[in-house]
């Protein structure tokens, strides 16, 4: 296999560490980079990594950095991203770049456009995509007559979740009634946009994503759906247990919607099932690599691994044909998550150690490298445990 293109990735979460893993254990030197916070949990021995300028407001200086580190190499490496900033980010200098850099994106007025949550019910109510019920509201009026319409509880989200994430670290507010409700929202509208959505009925395992890469020519190159298990936080969070999960009705929907688009390059599509009428109903797209895609390379497929084949021309046959029932475990979170459960009666320790049996790959801890998951552990513990003495 030819490797001599290196890998820079951007992103020191578990997204950006399980991209590294993916391609040092493949021979391919790989350097990563990320702002002083997440470099300091994500620091990997697989990577050279380091601290980069922050692509929300020193623009200019991580273009500059990564120009530099582009012509210390002879081949083009090719560029990862594992955050919606660094994904804008790149998308927007994509022509200076790719004189760098070897990357592929879908155009930037459509990555712009699934980033926006409008634009993306929008795109749903084109495409006659079933959804959640969403209002939009501009001023009190509209959020009056949002509150006659609404069923409670219900919840509020930002509509460009990457800008609100920097003041407030949230995906979705939970939202019990309308005076709750007419509280909190101008609280929350001083830092973006806001919708109000309908809380789909369902537990964590309503969830459901679809993965595609498609390359220049809308060929599909990769395919994978998963289902989720359990997520942190438990109500409104990110992947804490996962499984590989082929669903065919699922790839009949979502492959041809990626198509149509034109979603050239990795993305990911977010279904839940509504128990109410049986539908899949759309939750987000997202233009990059997923948080729990690292779950792929164990179930035959591996994204990052056909990304990099591809684009150093290295011709790599469809990946399609996936391995069920291979479990991708967040340790930390997912402990977190039967602590949450358990007060609910939910989850019993008996749950909990029979979702560790089984085929698995987990989100971070590995023998060869130690540490990111061991910084990741403490951060999340030391948290919980603050947030308990608040409450308490």
């Amino acid at each position: 296999m030819m490797s001599s293109h290196p890998a820079v990735v951007l992103d020191l979460s578990a997204n950006g560490v399980g991209i590294i893993h993916a391609l040092s254990r493949k021979g391919i030197d790989v350097y990563a980079f990320d702002t002083e916070g997440p470099y300091s949990k994500g620091k990997s021995r697989l990577a050279t990594c380091g601290i980069c300028p922050s692509p929300l407001n020193e623009e200019e200086e991580l273009l500059s950095f990564l120009k530099k580190i582009a012509m210390e190499h002879d081949q083009k490496p090719v560029l990862y991203a594992g955050a919606d900033d660094y994904v804008v980010f790149i998308s927007k200098y994509r022509s200076v770049l790719s004189q760098y850099y070897l990357f592929l994106y879908p155009d930037h007025s459509l990555i712009m456009d699934l980033l926006d949550k409008k634009k993306t019910y929008e795109l749903a109510l084109k495409y006659n995509i079933p959804t959640a019920k969403t209002f939009f509201v501009e001023n009190e009026e509209q959020l009056d007559e949002a509150i006659t319409q609404l069923e409670f509880p219900c919840i509020l989200k930002p509509v460009y979740g990457h800008e609100f994430r920097k003041h407030v670290n949230k995906k979705a507010i939970h939202i019990q009634n309308p005076i709750q409700l007419k509280e909190i929202y101008p609280i929350y509208r001083k830092f973006g946009e806001l919708i109000i959505q309908e809380i789909i009925p369902g537990d964590n395992q309503c969830f459901y994503k679809v993965a595609t890469f498609f390359d220049e020519d809308l060929e599909l190159l990769a395919l994978f759906t998963l289902q989720k298990n359990h997520q942190f936080p438990a109500q409104f969070g990110t992947g804490a247990h996962i499984v590989s999960k082929r669903i065919p009705d699922l790839v009949d929907a979502g492959v041809p919607l990626l198509k149509e688009l034109a979603l050239k390059g990795v993305s990911m599509i977010e279904y839940k099932k509504d128990p109410r009428d049986g539908q899949y109903k759309l939750i987000e797209i997202n233009p990059r690599f997923w948080l729990t895609h690292s779950l792929t390379g164990h179930s035959g497929v591996d994204f990052a691994h056909q990304y990099y084949l591809y684009l150093t021309g290295q011709r790599p046959s469809p990946k399609i044909n996936q391995t069920d029932g291979v479990q991708w475990i967040y340790l930390v979170r997912y402990f977190l998550t039967y602590l949450e459960k358990r007060k609910k009666g939910e989850m019993t320790l008996k749950d909990f150690f029979h979702g560790l049996r089984g085929k698995k790959v987990f989100a971070l801890f590995a023998l060869d490298d130690p540490m990111p998951f061991i910084r990741s552990t403490t951060s999340h513990l030391w948290n919980a445990w603050k947030r308990k003495r608040r409450s308490d």
